[in-house]
């Protein structure tokens, strides 16, 4: 089976979290989770890469931490979209198109 190399998906590790929070606030593992679902487990993020991720994302103002009791009494730290976050999904799905059209022009079928 090919998996997709960490190298070319790594300006998107963004977008899916991003994409995944637009959905509802959620916890690392739990994101991790849905990546690994929603790929097929094609992608499995790394710990480190994602929470790498959150840091980048929460310095840049595209999300907020806060700090919630899971149903087991364990704090968790949950991440939330802000508004700059919605317009910078927006903006790097509009990138990913325009990759997309320009790469296809050199795969052959």
């Amino acid at each position: 089976m090919i998996s997709i190399s960490s190298d070319v998906i790594r300006g998107y590790n963004d977008t899916m979290i991003l994409y995944l929070l637009k959905q509802k606030s959620s916890y690392g593992y739990e994101i991790s989770k849905d990546i690994k679902k929603l790929t097929d487990e094609k992608y499995l993020i790394k710990e480190t890469t994602l929470y790498s991720a959150f840091t980048r994302l929460e310095n840049n103002g595209y999300v907020e931490s806060y700090s919630k009791e899971a149903e087991n009494g364990k704090r968790r730290t949950y991440y939330k979209i802000t508004p700059a976050g919605e317009a910078y999904y927006k903006e790097k799905c509009d990138e990913w198109n325009l990759t997309k059209e320009v790469v296809e022009k050199f795969i052959q079928e």
